[in-house]
């Protein structure tokens, strides 16, 4: 009983708030309501900018975070929080789609054109018009004229000669006239008094129709301009005359999209005939109305999307022109972050119903695929290093990170994400890896399920073979290096303790060789030599040898002063290449007991200690027990060959 009480309450409490927002009036109630809060008659690409900055905006910080300095250079970078759960690696499309609304809410140009969403399948077109439609409905109502089938303005009731001083008393400025429906009944059923006429609030609804319109492509051998501008109802003329308003079926999507938006799906699947609706509605802002009644003014944002291919048909032809040329164009390509990347499958594995156990790296390495698939070769680095470098990571060389820079190569890759492998593509191999495996997934077997999806997928034999190397040849050892890391650090008791003392130590040697001092024993207070044999064994881990040594040990030490002068807190990890080099250096010192020990098919006592310790280590960094053995074994078979 207790629940029914909790389930009425739920319905009961819903209805009251609805209920609040419900308001009805007369267009003199109205106008006071306008005069008080001008937002209320704000245009619709006006209001589209106000709905996406309510949700608020901050910026990436350079200074805090080296990865962004490296991604996006001085450039600020907006975060809207309108966007941000759902989009992930797309600053830049987002940034310039919040552009767009903010020119058009100025009464720019932009307010007279389609903004079109240009990008290859599943890069997130479809998704960035649905939270935009998602966004209307969660808008507070609008106040429209009672019974209008276009849910118009109010302030059109107003005749031309008297707007100029309404608009310095309400603040606002008005655009448009009343459509057929409503001017004839502005004079046989209201009698001309338009200050009497009805005014009420409804809610946008995509469902319902209303401020939402959608245009499916459609068969060019069945278009009917009725889906854009709605007809005349036949049934209705023995009783009205053809030129009667009351004749006319206003659903089109215009109709319904006005004061909203309209959605053109796959837009260049239709005969460019159709689409020249778009050419008055946009510049003009009109369309016509179904037979002879004129036309109807329309307060409604042009969403359009398509993909490359026809993108490029449609604008081969010239006799196109008129339409192209109003149209903003916002490339949405396929994410090139690694780091984002995984947060997209994370979304979707969210909301799914798989009880997923997913080993550590395996989004890692499906994502690394993902974007592979998605880069243009260049001269200045191999594809795993353009990854890396497009996902802020200081990629090094010698012990110095490497000088091509992210915008370098963007600037050589004119096409990079415009093609490649979908992320719909990735959840299906993600999809089938769960099922075969229950639930349980690892880079292993997902790995397994792209390969075969690749096999099967009907592609060009070159792009096969390239998908196919990644995964069986680059992934494979990008995923060996990630799993010995693990391993190493699941063999040494406190890896992360054991890498500062080796940290220290390599600060108070190298501050000593560069100074020309001596290192001061902590404990017996007894002064020594740096001792350089400690220092070289650090730095040949990453190949710096010989004269290049001194000037790494001098980088080291201005680096780590900069750092504590700016009071940051110095750690092994300050510094990428002495992290990197300390790292391997530890791997190295265990790699041969891990190897032995993960490899034995029987064990004394003192290595299946060892073994089971490793293996609670490895459950502590995120491993599941359904995946470890197997994870291991393939350790044993590809990690330490004999």
């Amino acid at each position: 009983m207790s629940t029914t009480v909790d389930f009425a309450a739920i319905i009961a409490e819903d209805r009251k708030a609805r209920a609040q927002e419900e308001w009805q009036g007369t267009f003199l109630d109205y106008l006071e309501k306008v005069k008080a809060e001008p937002s209320l008659a704000h245009h619709a690409h006006r209001r589209f900018h106000d709905m996406i900055m309510a949700k608020g905006v901050h910026h990436l910080d350079a200074e805090a975070d080296p990865r962004v300095k490296r991604l996006f250079g001085d450039q600020p970078v907006n975060v809207y929080g309108f966007f941000e759960d759902e989009f992930f690696g797309m600053e830049r499309t987002l940034d310039k789609i919040v552009r767009y609304f903010h020119s058009a809410a100025m009464g720019g140009e932009e307010s007279r054109q389609v903004l079109y969403f240009l990008g290859p399948v599943g890069s997130g077109k479809s998704s960035l018009v649905a939270r935009l439609q998602r966004g209307l409905e969660e808008l507070p109502p609008i106040y429209v004229i009672d019974g209008c089938p276009t849910f118009e303005d109010p302030l059109h009731l107003i005749p031309r000669h008297l707007r100029g001083a309404f608009e310095d008393m309400l603040g606002v400025r008005i655009e448009g006239d009343l459509c057929p429906v409503c001017r004839w009944k502005l004079k046989e059923t209201w009698e001309g008094k338009y200050e009497d006429v009805p005014i009420r609030t409804v809610r946008f609804s995509k469902r319902a129709r209303r401020g939402i319109g959608v245009v499916p492509p459609v068969d060019p051998n069945n278009q009917d301009t009725s889906v854009l501008i709605g007809s005349e109802d036949i049934s209705k003329l023995d009783r009205y005359s053809e030129g009667d308003p009351r004749v006319l079926e206003l659903n089109g999507a215009f109709n319904v999209g006005n004061r909203g938006m309209v959605e053109f799906i796959e837009v260049f699947k239709n005969d460019p005939e159709y689409l020249h609706t778009m050419i008055t509605a946009t510049q003009e802002k009109f369309v016509p109305a179904p037979g002879r009644h004129g036309t109807i003014h329309v307060d409604t944002v042009i969403v359009a999307h398509s993909n490359e291919a026809e993108w490029q048909r449609f604008k081969a032809d010239h006799t196109n022109e008129a339409i192209l040329d109003r149209m903003v164009v916002v490339k949405v390509p396929y994410n090139l972050r690694l780091s984002e990347e995984t947060k997209i499958y994370e979304k979707f594995l969210n909301k799914s119903q798989f009880n997923a156990k997913i080993a550590p790296h395996t989004l890692e390495i499906t994502s690394m695929f993902a974007i592979l698939s998605r880069l243009e070769p260049t001269s200045k680095c191999d594809p795993l290093t353009k990854l890396k470098i497009y996902n802020g990571e200081e990629v090094l060389e010698k012990g110095r990170p490497k000088k091509v820079t992210s915008h370098e190569l963007m600037e050589d890759a004119k096409r990079e994400g415009m093609f490649g492998i979908s992320t719909r593509f990735i959840m299906k191999a993600i999809d089938t890896a769960l099922t075969k495996n229950d639930g349980v997934i690892h880079p292993i077997n997902v790995r397994e399920a792209l390969i075969g999806m690749v096999k099967e997928t009907e592609l060009p034999d070159n792009t096969k073979k390239q998908y196919l190397e990644y995964l069986q040849d680059t992934l494979h050892k990008a995923y060996l290096d990630l799993l010995e890391k693990d391993i190493t650090k699941a063999f040494v008791y406190s890896f992360k303790d054991q890498a500062e003392t080796l940290f220290q130590n390599y600060l108070d040697h190298a501050e000593a060789y560069v100074t020309k001092t001596k290192v001061k024993d902590k404990q017996t207070r007894d002064e020594m030599q740096p001792d350089e044999g400690f220092l070289k064994s650090i730095e040949e881990q990453i190949a710096v040898i010989g004269p290049a040594a001194d000037g790494f040990r001098q980088e080291v030490i201005a680096y780590l002063w900069s750092a504590t002068r700016r009071g940051e807190k110095v750690a092994y990890t300050s510094y990428e290449p002495l992290k990197e080099a300390i790292e391997k250096k530890l791997m190295n010192s265990v790699r041969e007991i891990s190897r032995i020990v993960t490899k034995a098919r029987t064990r004394d006592e003192e290595q299946r200690q060892k073994y089971d310790s490793m293996v609670t280590n490895l459950i502590a960094q995120g491993y599941s027990e359904e995946s470890i053995d197997t994870i291991l074994k393939y350790a044993a078979n590809h990690l330490w060959k004999d």
